[in-house]
């Protein structure tokens, strides 16, 4: 095979590359598919997940947006189809009530702590237990590094 042009990517990081992203792919249908017994999806349950680690199990919707790695318009319209659902509410911050936060219910606490055995369990099937120790140790300072890549 030829050298790639300039700045391309050579055949083995386009391998990794193209490997990321299939096993990211799957990983996430994984988990969704495994979410789908408790009427959930992947975002949905990491949005309960983070309601659940803070304060009152309430967020100002901006950091949630963040913390899941949404952009707020689909942060929106997941938490308005979770407050369908009777899993959180909306109401304004109380620190300036300029803003609006997200606030776990108890039926989404109930059903977040169903879940989450089971997501675990996933989550050790399809990646924790699926990768060598050492691959995963290096996994984690490869995804460190990807994240801390600024524009």
């Amino acid at each position: 095979m030829s050298e790639p042009v300039a700045g391309w990517l050579t055949e083995s990081q386009q391998r990794v590359w193209r490997s990321y992203l299939l096993a990211n792919t799957h990983i996430n249908e994984y988990l969704d598919e495994a979410l789908r017994q408790f009427n959930l999806s992947l975002p949905e349950y990491e949005v309960l997940v983070r309601l659940s680690e803070s304060p009152n199990h309430t967020v100002r919707m901006g950091e949630l947006a963040s913390s899941v790695g949404h952009s707020r318009s689909r942060l929106t319209h997941t938490v308005k189809r979770m407050e369908k659902m009777g899993l959180v509410s909306r109401n304004s911050c109380d620190s300036d009530g300029r803003g609006v936060q997200a606030t776990m219910t108890e039926e989404g606490y109930d059903l977040l702590k169903r879940a989450a055995p089971h997501h675990v369990d996933s989550v050790r099937r399809v990646f924790v237990d699926a990768i060598d120790p050492d691959d995963y140790l290096a996994l984690g300072r490869a995804m460190q590094a990807a994240l801390a890549v600024v524009d």
